[in-house]
């Protein structure tokens, strides 16, 4: 980076020594870089960005002294590209949902610093218009629209006895609730409490392979042998193994988007 387009960096990071090692790595770096300040917690970081000019980046830590980071993006509009460092690669998911240039696991390596700064430098000149000047809009737009493949549940852990077995998400021909407790049930037909609603299910399950019918049923697309019309446009499903309650209705609402979803 040349003197007249260095980078304006705000950092947030509630650690001294980590704060430290972010400054002596970004000046070692490019020296030109400028350094506008610092702050530890989600209050003053929404603070600061709410009274001073907008920095040409964010460098934010995730966990900080009174909260994550992403309250400040749900309380102010955050006009600025951001670089998340953590410790924990488990907030991946979300740091990609707001504006992020990347994503830096510590300790910080400074190799991976200069990559990350070096795709910010091609974002902006890819988004820069004739007048020189960062389009800011666009830029956020084009952060904020990568979205990572998203993460399903693999396994379940579930009781035994007064054991503890994990349930691999291949096994499982469906789940179903009785009584507000769930339950799944594998293709070795036997059964497990599991403890998830079906709302909670639905979200963790690849939608792909597993479908919500009614109230009571999510199936796994294999576990479907026979369906019925039903009366009313509704549809009965057959399921393998099959339910103690052998009639699993589709409503007439639901039946069309069960349809789409068979025949993808």
């Amino acid at each position: 980076m040349t003197k007249e387009s260095s980078l304006k960096i705000f950092i947030v990071e509630d650690e001294r020594l980590g704060l430290e090692r972010l400054i002596k790595l970004l000046h070692e770096l490019d020296p030109s870089i400028e350094v506008l300040g610092h702050a530890e917690t989600v209050k003053s970081t929404v603070w600061w960005l709410q009274n001073n000019p907008a920095p040409d980046l964010l460098l934010l830590d995730i966990e900080l002294a009174d909260g994550q980071c992403f309250e400040i993006f749900r309380q102010i509009d955050v006009q600025v590209p951001v670089i998340f460092t953590t410790s924990y690669d488990e907030y991946a998911l979300n740091a990609f949902k707001v504006n992020s240039v990347d994503y830096l696991l510590k300790p910080i390596r400074k190799e991976e610093l200069a990559q990350s700064l070096a795709k910010l430098q091609r974002l902006k000149t890819l988004y820069t218009g004739k007048e020189s000047a960062l389009n800011v809009d666009k830029l956020i737009a084009s952060l904020s629209s990568f979205q990572p493949p998203q993460q399903f549940r693999k396994r379940f852990l579930v009781k035994q006895g007064q054991k503890l077995q994990a349930i691999e998400v291949e096994e499982i021909a469906w789940f179903t609730t009785d009584s507000k407790i769930c339950f799944l049930r594998t293709w070795e037909n036997q059964r497990y409490v599991v403890d998830y609603s079906l709302e909670e299910l639905a979200a963790m399950l690849d939608p792909q392979l597993f479908f919500r019918v009614n109230r009571s049923y999510i199936v796994h697309i294999k576990a479907i042998k026979v369906i019925n019309p039903y009366f009313n446009g509704k549809l009965q499903l057959q399921l393998s193994p099959a339910p103690e309650q052998n009639d699993v209705i589709i409503s007439k609402e639901k039946a069309a988007e069960f349809k789409k979803w068979m025949g993808k």
